[in-house]
């Protein structure tokens, strides 16, 4: 095994709540990052994936357990590390080179030293001669090359990236996988391992030595493996679409444990020399639970609808890899589709295959109007949280109720950046099946009167009446 920079042993992330207690984030995790090796790490989103990524890189604390440093706990000192993210996050009042130049100026490099180096990184990833321009004279592509190079000018140990080609299109985020294996296999790059958090499982098989694919609720490790495929890698090779499928599988079906098709997976734990010393796993003060309460996939119902549709035009069943490939869509948009679709009892996933259930067929097959009603039955007996909404405004006497009691339930169960994006996924959904009106102004839900049938088009003749 090579040699390990960094170490996280029983890390875990909670977050506290109102209540006193924590809801845990990321479980209790153990991995290494090794020298030589570029690893990337996959999940559903919401999972924790960038979570995880800020432990690593030092930015937060683990709530439990351990960060080590070539065997040697961290102490509050930032590792020797950089960080390319999916926003470009350049500044747009300095030109190429000064910005490629704060990331020197920040660590006290004098004037002259980090003009040199800043073009120097320029040069390699293929920007010399854009050393002036300013950040909105470039194209996305070049945007994030000026990203590479600030992130490579200091040199660092190991290089972490966050998602960095999902804001490009497919062609020139192409090209850059490409740019940088290259700079990566050649030895052009001052960097001796990168870690990358990507959504995309192609991505993850063309580029990386090592995968790890994530759970959630809280994030865990669930499969981790090493690609044994020499570079370059063929797409179309039997191997690769082989661990693409098996990768697919993974995510699709949290409940379900695969194994990896003719390989061993790593070893995912690597203890500390000595073992883990009392003093290295931080005591939780409060009660720690995970999230129970059920998580919606934050799909719209244009989206569900649409897959739907696509699945009984095909026959009813499709392979998750070809159809990703043919609606050119990454796990991570097609995810939460197929798992609202599943959730509604539209679907069922299967070794690497959604088929439609006859109720999804049902959907379908159903006008505007019918829609609606078919989808408000698979809400209500589905989704914990429309049940609740639709009990409680049953209930009361004016038939509306504040969002900030559905907001209090879900704080109670997600850590805050989830709470927001599951109550809108709620409101998307209720609104649509027409079990509640939302007024934003207000914060009311207020209960609607849904029709149990399809509305009635009136025919020729009673329009004729009316004229």
């Amino acid at each position: 095994m090579s040699e390990a920079i960094i170490e996280a042993v029983g890390v875990e992330k909670s977050y506290p709540q109102p209540d006193g207690t924590r809801i845990l984030v990321v479980g209790a995790t153990n991995l290494a990052i090794e020298r030589d090796k570029i690893i990337a790490i996959l999940g559903p989103s919401g999972c924790g994936k960038s979570t995880l990524l800020r432990i690593l890189t030092g930015l937060s604390e683990p709530t439990a357990g351990t960060l080590l440093w070539h065997g040697k706990p961290l102490n509050g000192q930032m590792p020797n590390v950089a960080i390319v993210f999916q926003s470009f996050a350049l500044f747009p009042w300095l030109t190429v080179i000064e910005n490629v130049e704060a990331a020197l100026e920040a660590k006290g490099v004098p004037e002259v030293e980090r003009h040199k180096r800043a073009l120097r990184a320029l040069d390699t990833v293929g920007l010399d001669g854009f050393e002036t321009a300013y950040p909105k004279e470039l194209s996305g592509g070049m945007k994030q090359r000026v990203g590479f190079a600030r992130a490579l000018v200091v040199e660092p140990e190991v290089l972490f990236m966050d998602e960095p080609f999902s804001a490009l299109d497919v062609l020139t985020a192409e090209n850059l996988r490409n740019e940088l294996l290259e700079l990566w296999l050649s030895k052009k790059m001052p960097t001796s391992a990168i870690f990358i958090v990507t959504h995309n499982i192609e991505e993850a098989v063309m580029l990386a030595d090592r995968v790890m694919v994530l759970g959630r609720n809280p994030a865990r490790v669930r499969s981790d493996f090493n690609i044994r495929l020499k570079h370059p890698r063929d797409r179309k090779s039997a191997r690769f679409v082989e661990l693409v499928d098996y990768i697919y599988k993974v995510m699709t079906e949290p409940d379900t444990d695969h194994a990896l098709p003719d390989a061993e997976t790593t070893a995912e734990i690597i203890l500390p020399k000595g073992g883990i010393t009392k003093e290295a796993v931080k005591k939780q003060e409060a009660p720690l639970r995970t999230a129970r309460y059920q998580m919606l996939p934050h799909a719209r119902v244009g989206g569900i609808a649409g897959l739907a549709e696509l699945l009984r035009d095909r026959g009813g069943r499709e392979d998750l890899f070809r159809l990703s490939e043919e609606l050119v869509m990454d796990v991570e948009d097609l995810l939460p589709i197929l798992e609202a679709c599943v959730l509604l009892g539209f679907a069922w996933l299967k070794e690497g295959d959604v088929q439609i259930t006859p109720a999804g067929i049902a959907f379908a097959d159903a006008d505007i109007q019918h829609r609606k009603v078919l989808f408000r039955e698979a809400a209500l007996e589905h989704v914990t949280i429309l049940k609740q909404i639709d009990s409680i405004l049953k209930r009361k006497a004016d038939h509306s109720i504040a969002d900030e009691f559905f907001h209090d339930i879900l704080d109670e169960h997600f850590a805050e950046d989830e709470v927001q994006r599951q109550f809108e996924t709620a409101m998307n959904w209720g609104r649509y099946a027409e079990i509640f009106d939302y007024d934003r102004q207000s914060g009311k839900l207020i209960q609607t009167e849904a029709t149990s049938e399809p509305a009635l088009v009136p025919s020729p003749e009673s329009q004729n009446l009316k004229s």
